[in-house]
């Protein structure tokens, strides 16, 4: 059995035995046609279809392969994933799935609760124990993904051009972002960010210099740890209200709830707030995992 977790970054991918014993884990490229051209895809499929042939002695002694990735909500992203998958060889059992889904299925090793990712993108979902389930956010860098990765690496972008006009005040932001991208100015960050091989992996490339900014007591990324949290706490919502899971349980998951302190801090004291009896808590095992389980179900 093997099982993919496609984020907006990178696929893991863990092979298990009959026994669900993991055997071989690795990593390959993002395979979300939403934010990858075709041929990156088709690359990543290629080497981990690959991989899964070596580890197994063979695609044909992979018995079943699950799927979770982002993008499948899209009307054409199952069957191009499927075409692909039979076009590297694979003539096994395919699932393929949200990877919300498998996130879920790995975070609580149970299929029900609530998950948040907030990684490159950011979703909220969730399953109660009569099996209805519910999801918030989820739709894309374009029109969602408040409170993600791609999400805060824009606000940064963003702060250092309203500070350059001086609609902010100066910010720490600025010198940071500059030397990541290993530029001089605020015209070369704008020419970075609509670039037309700029992608949303870079911008969210871009997240992790929050916690820098925050550890300089800077204004500007405290206001973006505040309007980060909010909108995670407002995927939350609907889904702890519509499943009646307001003293359920929480998975949290993805770079920015694992690698930000301040964002999660500023989300757990809202989550308090708001629903006391909810326990929130980094997800048990990653969505990989989760993928395997569904896979051997």
């Amino acid at each position: 059995m093997a099982g993919m977790d496609g984020g907006g970054t990178k696929t893991a991918l863990t092979i298990a035995n009959e026994r669900g014993e993991a055997v071989h884990r690795f990593v390959s490229g993002p395979i979300n046609f939403n934010g990858q051209d075709e041929a990156s895809v088709r690359g990543s499929f290629a080497e981990m279809f690959a991989e899964i042939g070596r580890a197994c002695g063979g695609l044909a002694n992979c018995a079943r392969i699950c799927i979770g990735a982002a993008g499948v909500s899209h009307p054409t992203v199952v069957a191009r994933m499927t075409e692909l998958a039979r076009s590297c060889g694979y003539e096994g059992e395919l699932i393929i799935v949200g990877d919300h889904e498998t996130a879920l299925r790995g975070a609580h090793e149970s299929p029900h609760g609530m998950i948040l990712i907030a990684g490159t993108g950011s979703i909220c979902f969730g399953r109660n124990e009569a099996g209805a389930e519910h999801r918030a956010g989820g739709c894309g860098h374009l029109i969602d993904d408040e409170g993600s990765g791609y999400s805060i690496g824009r606000e940064l972008l963003s702060a250092v051009v309203r500070a350059n006009d001086g609609r902010l005040p100066p910010t720490a932001i600025t010198a940071l972002v500059y030397g990541r991208l290993g530029i001089a100015s605020v015209r070369q960050a704008i020419g970075f960010a609509h670039d037309k091989t700029t992608n949303k992996k870079d911008i969210a490339a871009l997240a992790p210099l929050l916690s820098e900014a925050c550890a300089l007591g800077d204004a500007a990324a405290l206001a973006i740890v505040r309007k980060s949290a909010e909108a995670l706490r407002e995927l939350v919502a609907p889904v702890a209200e519509k499943l009646e899971l307001r003293r359920g349980n929480l998975a949290l998951a993805g770079g920015v709830l694992l690698c930000s302190a301040e964002v999660r801090t500023e989300l757990t004291g809202l989550l308090q707030r708001d629903y006391p009896g909810m326990q929130a808590y980094p997800a048990k095992r990653d969505a990989a995992w989760g993928a395997v389980l569904t896979a051997l179900e």
